[in-house]
């Protein structure tokens, strides 16, 4: 690609950013699609700064990342709806029309966990235990309950646990109280199995023939050890990538409302990973 006056500008804003794998699986699907554009990373501290930058410059299309996920909601001119039930926004998208330039505020992290899912078992009407009471949680549980899957939240703090399940309208358990979880869909939405602690896993074992798919969000090991119980235990696993690879192609089907390249996403991904 050649980079010239009709270059389109995406990039990802965050503090930090370096580490992002987004710029190699964004910058592949555009040049797999032929799209005059380039995908940046851009470190930002002032995220009320950072979002005058994107108007003013014209960016097509941003991902937000840590820390500012809930506070750029203050500074766009619309939130999707599921965005704002979750609370975080983790997409911006510019739209431009006779009125002049606007900033869509999306949330697409739930679509990467669901779509992940989906791609292994069907959701409707299914249940689902959900370990976790962060903002992985939080956007995953509103991503089930949208396609109608039944909600149980798990957690080891009672008080932010049985809070998000207020909001999601689901009941909750103690992580403490493991011998009572059961369903479809285990999904692990916390840190735990993450690198350097990998020898842990948030639930025992002997569960895991319970459920029929484990998803697990830690990507760092690939194969954590819940997945791996899991897979002895005959389930379905769904590792951290697919997540992460998914929230990235609605981000991009959003922005330039063209399919995005999965297979060429995921290659990019790996040897980004590699």
């Amino acid at each position: 690609m050649v980079i010239n006056g009709k270059t389109m500008l995406y990039g990802i804003v965050g503090n930090p950013v370096a580490h992002s794998l987004s710029p190699a699986i964004q910058n592949a699907a555009l040049a797999d699609r032929d799209i005059n554009g380039v995908y940046l990373p851009f470190p930002a501290l002032d995220i009320e700064a950072a979002v005058i930058g994107i108007r003013g410059l014209g960016v097509q299309g941003v991902s937000v990342t840590i820390p500012h996920k809930e506070s750029v909601m203050a500074y766009l001119d619309a939130i999707d709806p599921v965005a704002k039930r979750i609370g975080a926004v983790n997409t911006i998208i510019l739209q431009e029309d006779e009125n002049g330039k606007s900033l869509i505020g999306l949330n697409t992290d739930w679509l990467g966990a669901v779509r992940a899912l989906e791609e292994e078992t069907c959701l409707d009407g299914t249940e689902a235990v959900l370990l976790g009471a962060g903002g992985s949680a939080r956007a995953i549980g509103f991503g089930l309950l949208e396609r109608g899957v039944h909600v149980v939240l798990c957690s080891r703090t009672e008080s932010r646990g049985r809070g998000l399940a207020n909001e999601l309208g689901c009941p909750w358990v103690s992580l403490a109280d493991w011998q009572q979880l059961s369903g479809k869909i285990l999904i692990n939405a916390t840190s735990v199995g993450m690198q350097p602690n990998i020898a842990v896993s948030p639930v025992p074992a002997r569960i895991l023939p319970r459920f029929q798919v484990v998803m697990d969000i830690v990507y760092a090991p690939l194969r954590t050890r819940l997945l791996q119980e899991a897979e002895s235990a005959g389930c379905k696993t769904i590792n951290g990538l697919e997540m992460l690879l998914y929230q990235g192609v609605a981000q991009f089907e959003q922005w330039t409302g063209r399919t995005a390249p999965v297979a060429v996403m995921r290659k990019a991904l790996g040897d980004a990973l590699a």
